[in-house]
């Protein structure tokens, strides 16, 4: 038997520190619920976390059939892992951070809810009063699980995946908790600012598009992108599949926002599928105008990148505006991509083009038409008049970009400093699904 290596024994010996020490937390009663939640909330959120649950394995198969074959199964699992090292993390410290009692508006007290401390028997959380605090953290919990795997896709078929799981811990504890505090906690510095995200435009998009923006610079070209090879995607089916739970949990991702099963949540339902809709046409579209064939590829992901745009509007503008908000998103992540082919860049399935340029676009257009008639707890944007607020917008933009790429930036550079970030290049010829799992996908050759 081959000899272990600390780095090899570390992540199994975190994990069981951290199931030992759980033992001896107190165990505390459940809420009383005393009538004052809706029973009719409650079905809506525990649907709605489900939903933004079944994103990642969307998300998943939504990589997976656009990498080579010989790196399906590693693009799919980073994916997916983050649902079991994010789900430890937010009970342990993570909730605590992005919902704790704010430390001058920036983070979370890390102590007020250590291993979910006083979460299952605690007040509503203030802006979702009528469901359970647990419930709050849970739902919570499903949009940090997913924005760590939206990175994978930047960062595929060259990265390993041990130094990845490190990723996932660092990102999660040092970037999405501070933005998330910031954003969405009524004492965090852009909330008091008035900035609007109704579902994750900054806080999940920007954020992670940053990252994989600073992840593929870290990691540099592969060898493929280095010959000017072309990548045939696995399985183009696997990309419908994966859009369509990604379409379909998006529901849950934005309307479950609204908190409660109320007319915003129908409203953000509405221009959710709507501006979908409108940039998967738009992108294939706007293809055929440059003298290309109508893509199934081109309309997966022209719509995910309307379903991103309209994140952090979904709650705030109405449905005739979503058409304008997706198609408009479709064009400028088509030529985002576009440009970026022609560099020397390799972001591997365009994270940063589709999801940090989409969240972007998303975050102004909030600024531009977001109205009161539709959320009186919004603003009213520049369409209608105000100026202020889409300057607010933009200056949330200039902070969460900067920080998140900076702070990603330097988590790379430190994990390639304390453990190999990139694979080898003869580990990279053979795929990872091989070396870095010994598992194949289908039944053709591993090199094939």
């Amino acid at each position: 038997m081959q000899k272990l290596t600390f780095k090899q024994l570390a992540p199994f010996l975190v994990l069981a520190a951290v199931a030992i020490g759980a033992i001896f937390i107190p165990s505390l009663p459940n809420f009383d619920d005393g009538g004052k939640y809706s029973a009719a909330d409650i079905s809506w959120l525990i649907v709605a976390t489900a939903l933004v649950f079944l994103m990642t394995p969307g998300l998943a198969f939504f990589y997976g059939g656009m990498v080579h074959r010989k790196n399906v199964i590693s693009t799919m699992i980073k994916s997916l892992i983050a649902a079991g090292v994010v789900s430890i993390l937010w009970v342990v410290v993570g909730y605590s951070l992005c919902f704790g009692p704010t430390i001058g508006g920036f983070i979370g007290n890390p102590m007020t809810h250590l291993f979910f401390k006083g979460v299952n028997s605690g007040a509503p959380w203030s802006l979702a009063p009528t469901i359970p605090l647990t419930l709050f953290a849970l739902f919570q919990l499903m949009f940090a699980i997913i924005t760590p795997g939206l990175v994978v896709g930047a960062v595929a078929e060259r990265i390993k995946f041990t130094a990845y799981i490190l990723f996932i811990a660092m990102f999660s504890l040092l970037v999405y908790a501070p933005i998330a505090h910031w954003t969405w906690h009524p004492e965090g510095f852009l909330f008091k600012m008035g900035v609007l995200d109704f579902a994750g435009g900054t806080v999940v998009h920007i954020s992670a598009g940053c990252a994989a923006l600073a992840g593929a610079l870290v990691l540099k070209r592969r060898q493929s992108h280095m010959q000017h090879l072309e990548v045939p995607p696995a399985n183009v089916p696997y990309v419908l599949i994966g859009t369509g739970l990604l379409w379909f949990g998006w529901f849950g991702f934005n309307a479950g926002s609204a908190g409660a099963a109320n007319s915003l949540s129908v409203s953000a339902f509405a221009t959710t599928n709507t501006a979908a809709g409108a940039a998967g046409l738009s992108w294939m579209f706007f293809d055929v105008v440059r003298g290309k064939k109508p893509s199934v590829i081109g309309f997966c992901i022209g719509a995910v990148v309307g379903l991103v745009a309209i994140t952090p509007a979904a709650g705030f503008v109405a449905i005739p505006q979503s058409i304008f908000i997706g198609a408009v998103a479709a064009i400028i992540s088509n030529l985002a991509s576009y440009y970026k082919s022609k560099s020397t860049l390799d972001d591997t399935l365009d994270v940063f083009p589709c999801h940090g340029i989409g969240g972007m676009v998303g975050i102004l257009m909030t600024g531009i038409f977001a109205t009161k008639t539709v959320n009186s707890g919004g603003n009213d944007g520049l369409w209608y008049g105000n100026p202020t607020f889409f300057f607010t917008q933009v200056k949330a933009l200039v902070i969460v970009v900067g920080y998140s790429f900076v702070v990603s930036f330097l988590i790379f550079k430190f994990i390639n400093f304390i453990l190999p970030l990139r694979v080898s290049t003869e580990e990279e010829e053979l795929g990872l699904d091989a070396t870095q799992h010994n598992e194949k996908y289908g039944r053709t050759p591993l090199t094939a």
